[in-house]
């Protein structure tokens, strides 16, 4: 296998979606990961070439191990590891049921978590690896509604520079990309247009291009680092 390859989780939607035809422009072989296999597939009709699919609850580590293992198996490498799977229910603090607390942050911290113990190995051995996490401007300035989702993200920014400071001397570089409004029907559920206008908020394109430079390597000295991403005034 020649082409490198990178495994995308939420990649049936929005940002997942949009990376995953970023990064087949960039000549990767696709792992598309999600819950909705349909959503999968038409995510790898729109990229334009065929990919594994893996429908996967990424909150489960013996899935994330598995989805790693069929990848593997199938490639005999993984290069690039994108994150980007989240949930983002609006809850006030006396709706936060402890169930649903968990759910928030197993889906968009922990599973970041084991993902990145589940490809260690690989990069390890291959002294060469990358890492893009997810996060989003709630880790700073979050809605009213959002404590849990505001608070997994701010875990994976912290997240994002120890695996970085333990992958320095491996090769492996951990890359944390932080946007603001994105327009996604995850944030339309949140948001509504006469709330927060289309013109303000960015595209899933211009955040899987960022992602795409931080897998490439343009962005290899910001490992470690969250890089904010927000729409410009001027824009």
């Amino acid at each position: 296998m020649d082409r490198p390859v990178a495994i995308i989780t939420g990649a049936g939607l929005g940002i997942g979606r949009a990376t995953a035809i970023e990064l087949r422009r960039r000549e990767y072989e696709l792992v598309l990961v999600a819950r909705t296999e349909t959503d999968l597939r038409e995510t790898e009709k729109r990229a334009g070439a065929s990919a594994l699919i893996i429908p996967a609850d990424v909150s489960d580590p013996d899935a994330v191990d598995r989805l790693v293992s069929r990848t593997l198996e199938r490639f005999g490498r993984v290069d690039a590891l994108v994150h980007a799977a989240g949930v983002a229910p609006r809850l006030s603090i006396e709706e936060t049921t402890p169930q649903r607390w968990r759910e928030v942050l197993d889906v968009n911290l922990s599973a970041a978590m084991y993902l990145a113990r589940a490809v260690w190995p690989t990069f390890r051995k291959r002294r060469a690896g990358v890492i893009v996490n997810v996060s989003s401007f709630s880790a700073r300035d979050p809605f009213p509604g959002l404590a849990a989702y505001a608070a997994a993200k701010g875990g994976i920014n912290l997240l994002g520079l120890a695996l970085a400071r333990e992958g320095a001397e491996l090769g492996i570089r951990v890359h944390t990309v932080a946007p603001a409004a994105v327009e996604t029907s995850m944030f339309r559920k949140l948001v509504r247009a006469d709330q927060y206008p289309t013109e303000k908020t960015l595209a899933p394109e211009d955040v899987a291009h960022v992602i795409g430079q931080c897998v490439a390597g343009d962005l290899r000295y910001a490992s470690g680092e969250v890089i904010w991403l927000q729409k410009s005034a001027a824009s």
